[in-house]
């Protein structure tokens, strides 16, 4: 029997309040010739609310060199994606 792999969206491990993630940063606003003065940068992360309807989406508190970022769901959240890529997004640690 082939596996089956999971959407991108959806997490492969329900994540729990505590869990250790990484959260992909928005970075400044990009300039009109495409350019933005921060890049978007991985973050730590703890999950501190899950979405009781979606799994991928959490509540989290972003730990930045300069201080914390606050991401609850009431504000959207973020939501998973395990490419890692998208800002705005969380996904697990590779180190598990």
């Amino acid at each position: 029997m082939n596996a089956v792999e999971p959407p991108a969206s959806v997490p492969v491990s329900v994540p729990v309040e505590g869990s250790q993630v990484l959260y992909v940063s928005f970075g400044s606003p990009v300039r009109a010739d495409g350019s933005q003065e921060y890049a978007p940068q991985r973050r730590a992360a703890i999950v501190t609310e899950v979405d009781p309807g979606d799994a991928g989406r959490v509540g989290l508190v972003v730990f930045n060199p300069t201080g914390q970022h606050f991401r609850p769901l009431g504000l959207g959240g973020g939501v998973y994606d395990a490419s890692g890529t998208t800002p705005g997004s969380w996904h697990w640690r590779e180190d598990g």
